[in-house]
This record gives structure tokens, C-alpha cells and sequence, in this order.
């Protein structure tokens, strides 16, 4: 259930393709328990089996039948996880599994409907904490919140029959952590930055954050649609209040705060570049050719002060502290380390945000080798445009397209660009120019001159038979790309 061990992973600083540390692999099992892991991942599979159900049925069954398999072993072979697998002591330290086996229950009864499971998260409501515990965070090891939530749409949706009473108690501890989260809670509120920004604890905040905003947006849905308010001890709130609420820590992230920084990698004009990253702070395998040795790692990478060579983009980074300051080093890793546990709800939360405007993208992954079939504007519609040789150039242009998504009217274009080096001499310097590109292009630098880039610094030079690969993504007609120079 977990690869590798934390305490020799952190002694080096390397690129995942350099790692020579154990990759030991741990499992729980009936004489080795870990309720809190495996109840998790029966919730996960029992919301995805919601998911997929109407796109691919006999997925979705295999799921549940998994999620449900999942949760009796959880709930019959108690205990923590990281009391069988004891190198995640140190790393990720369980508070308790209580949580994870009514966050379970709960998702296979929103899954399937069996009562079996409804009658679990009441039946254990007070000793397993779910109607005693009045929470003011959501995250990776506290799912309290998120049952509360869960379990108070049932109520909203008139579905919970003789359970009414119990679930009503569950959806006061739902209201008591949408309420601290609003500052409506007579003053046993989230803390917040000056800047406004929630704040819960000093390593990594904004997981919290997202994961908090996410389940606001959540509430607000669950709420509007059973046209219901908020009460909160200072006083109500109507269900887009919530929503705006979460908005604006949405809002803070992406740069609307004291620092003007967007905390999430690769989006807007000021970003952090020195996240706490190893793949992101050392270059590709396919530029730097020798392994990064453990400690050189630390010694060439860690402490270097320029910016990653790698932006790791869509990454959330810790954020700021609780005066809304930041420090871009990638020795603060407080701030600076990016994670799956804040960027995952993160994705939640834009999406909704996404929606409020009536459009719904659709996506469509194409194969990695499928060529672009977009016609450039004024081109014939019988030009070959891949693979293209640039005129007198030793150099070929591999144009590709790996996936599309729809927005509204628009269909979106992940284009990738290889630049190869096809003769038998070194190449350096070479410059490119991309006319009609309406976007970010990720790979290349731009020069002052108008539409002219470069390559970056670690592919000065091409060896022969070598490549260098740069994105870009557009809706409409794909962007023409040209060799200026190179020598």
C-alpha cells in the first residue's frame, strides 16, 4: 500500500531516474491493519464508481465491488496504518482510523443506496466521533468534515427515513465547520491572514485551504438544491455566500492577495521558482546525461540559487504564512513543497468555478504519435505539415498532438513540438520563430524580438541526433513554427 521509505528518500537530493535507494514495498494486511488506509481507499473507489457509472457500467460495479470488499476488511481488522507500516511514522502520522470507516460507509451508501451502510455511520455516529467531533479543517487525515457534509445531503435529499435524528446531528457538525470557516461561528473561527486567506497550521496551509473551499463549494450545492440556508450563530448565510467564500481562496491563490503571487506553478506572471521539487529542480535525464549522485544532488541543485530548470506546472505550492508573507526558496519547504493533497481538491474547486459560467469542457485524449489535422489559417488543405525539414537546415520539425478538450464552442489543442538535430555535427544557438500563437508556449525562452525564441540554456547546443521538445496549446488553427538561426 505505500513504495519506498521516507527516511532514506529524504537523505538524498536525485532525480527519480538516478534513485538507487530501496524501493521497499508495504502492505497491510489481517495481522498488520490499517483501517484508516484501506477505509480511505474504499471511499475513493466508491465516489469514483459514481463517476464512471454513467460512461462505463461494468467499470464502475468493479470498483464498488472492490470499495465494498475494501471496507470489511477495514472494519473487521482494526488498527493504524502506520502501526503496521512504521517508516510512515515520521511522514504522515495517522490521527486515528474512525473517521475513514464512516467516511467509507457513508460513500457506499451515496454509491448504492443499501441501507446496510447508512445504518453504519448511525449506528457508530457517537463512538466513532462522527456526531461528537466539531472540526475547523478537512484534509488527508481528518475526513470528519467531509462525512458531516456527506451524510447532511442525505438529510437535505429527504432520504434519511428513520435516521433523521442522528443525521441532523451530523449536519450540525457540518454547519459548525462551514460556519468557522465564514467567521460566523461565534468567534471558534478558522484563523485567517490579513490578506484573508484561511489559516490552519505553519507546513504546507494552502492544502488545507483547498481542501476547505472545496467542501464550502460542496455545501453550497447541497444547500441550493434543497433551498436551504446556513445558520450559523451569527447569523445565516444563503448558499452562494459559501460559494463566494471559497471563490476568493480561489482568488487568493491564483494572485489576488498582498504579494500579487500566484502560489500555483506555471500560472500568471509571478510564481514561485524554487519549489521544493527534486525532478523539477534538476534537469531532464534527456539534457544532463549523468546520474545525479545523492549527495551531489544536494550539493549542485539543492542550494543552487537560480530558478528550477523544470516548471512543474499546475503544482500548489505550501503557500504563505499567517501574515500573508513568502519566502521562494526551495529550502522552505513549509512554503515551497508542492503536494497532492492540496493540489487534488484544488482541482475540485476550479472546476466548479469553471462551471458557474454555464460551460462544461469535455476532453478527448488523442495517442501520443496522433498528428495534428488542423489546417493552418490560408493553408491548403492538402499541405504536409509533419514531420516538416526546415529549408537548408539540418534540422527537422516533429509537430504532434497529444489531447484535445472542448470549452464551450472552442476545441482546445495540446500541440507538442520536436526540434531534432538530424546531421552529424553539433548545432547551438538556434532561434525559432512562432507566428499565429495565441497562447504560453513551455520549453522555449522568449527573446525581445517579436515571435523569436530560443532554446533554454542546458540546449545550447544540440548533439547529433538530439531533440528538444516544447509545448504549446491553443484553440483554432495550430501556430506555424520556423528556424531563424543557429550555427
Amino acid at each position: 500500500m505505500t513504495v519506498g521509505d521516507g527516511d532514506s528518500d529524504h537523505y538524498c537530493w536525485e532525480r527519480a531516474e538516478d534513485m538507487t535507494t530501496p524501493r521497499t514495498a508495504y502492505k497491510i494486511d489481517e495481522s498488520h491493519p490499517g483501517s484508516d488506509l484501506a477505509g480511505e481507499t474504499a471511499a475513493a473507489l466508491a465516489s469514483a464508481a459514481i463517476a464512471f457509472k454513467p460512461y462505463n457500467s461494468s467499470y464502475s460495479a468493479l470498483l464498488l465491488v472492490h470499495a465494498k470488499q475494501l471496507f470489511t476488511f477495514a472494519d473487521r481488522f482494526r488498527g493504524l496504518y502506520d502501526e503496521s507500516i512504521g517508516t510512515a511514522k515520521n511522514f504522515y502520522t495517522s490521527s486515528g482510523y474512525s473517521d475513514e470507516l464512516l467516511w467509507a460507509a457513508a460513500w457506499l451508501f451515496e454509491a448504492t443506496n443499501d441501507k446496510y451502510y447508512l445504518k453504519y455511520v448511525v449506528d457508530n455516529a457517537v463512538y466513532m466521533g462522527g456526531t461528537g467531533w466539531a472540526v475547523k479543517e478537512f484534509s488527508w487525515d481528518n475526513k470528519y468534515a467531509g462525512v458531516q457534509i456527506l451524510l447532511s445531503k442525505v438529510l437535505l435529499e429527504g432520504r434519511g427515513g428513520a435516521y433523521t435524528s442522528t443525521l441532523k446531528q451530523y449536519q450540525a457538525k457540518a454547519d459548525y465547520f462551514a460556519c468557522a470557516c465564514l467567521q460566523k461561528n461565534d468567534g471558534y473561527n478558522v484563523q485567517k491572514t490579513p490578506g484573508g486567506l484561511l489559516y490552519v497550521r505553519e507546513w504546507n496551509n494552502l492544502q488545507y485551504v483547498t481542501s476547505a473551499a472545496f467542501l464550502l463549494a460542496v455545501y453550497s450545492d447541497y444547500l441550493s438544491a434543497a433551498n436551504a440556508k446556513l445558520t450559523c450563530p451569527d447569523g445565516q448565510a444563503q448558499p452562494q455566500e459559501l460559494l463566494n467564500f471559497a471563490k476568493s481562496q480561489a482568488d487568493y491563490i491564483l494572485g489576488k492577495n498582498p504579494k500579487s503571487m500566484s502560489y500555483i506553478v506555471g500560472i500568471g506572471q509571478n510564481y514561485p521558482v524554487h519549489v521544493h521539487h527534486r525532478g523539477a529542480s534538476i534537469p531532464s535525464v534527456f539534457t544532463l546525461h549523468s546520474a545525479v549522485e545523492c549527495v551531489q544532488g544536494f550539493e549542485t541543485w539543492y542550494q543552487r540559487p537560480e530558478a528550477n530548470p523544470n516548471v512543474i506546472y499546475g503544482a500548489l505550492v505550501g503557500g504563505p504564512d499567517q501574515n500573508d508573507n513568502f519566502s521562494d526558496d526551495r529550502s522552505s519547504y513549509e512554503q515551497t513543497e508542492p503536494t497532492l493533497s492540496g493540489t487534488g481538491p484544488l482541482v475540485g474547486l476550479l472546476s466548479k468555478l469553471q462551471s458557474l459560467n454555464g460551460i462544461h469542457p469535455s476532453y478527448n485524449k488523442g495517442t501520443p504519435n496522433s498528428q495534428p489535422n488542423i489546417p493552418r489559417e490560408g493553408a491548403n488543405d492538402h499541405e504536409e505539415q509533419n514531420p516538416v525539414q526546415a529549408p537548408e537546415t539540418p534540422i527537422k520539425l516533429i509537430h504532434s498532438i497529444g489531447n484535445t478538450w472542448t470549452v464551450g464552442k472552442t476545441t482546445y489543442y495540446r500541440h507538442k513540438v520536436v526540434l531534432k538535430n538530424t546531421s552529424q555535427k553539433p548545432i547551438s544557438d538556434v532561434k525559432l520563430e512562432i507566428e499565429d500563437l495565441k497562447g504560453s508556449v513551455w520549453g522555449l525562452i522568449p527573446t525581445p524580438e517579436k515571435n523569436i525564441y530560443e532554446l533554454p540554456q542546458w540546449h545550447k547546443v544540440l548533439q547529433p541526433g538530439s531533440e528538444c521538445i516544447f509545448i504549446y496549446i491553443q484553440g483554432g488553427s495550430q501556430a506555424n513554427v520556423s528556424i531563424v538561426s543557429y550555427h
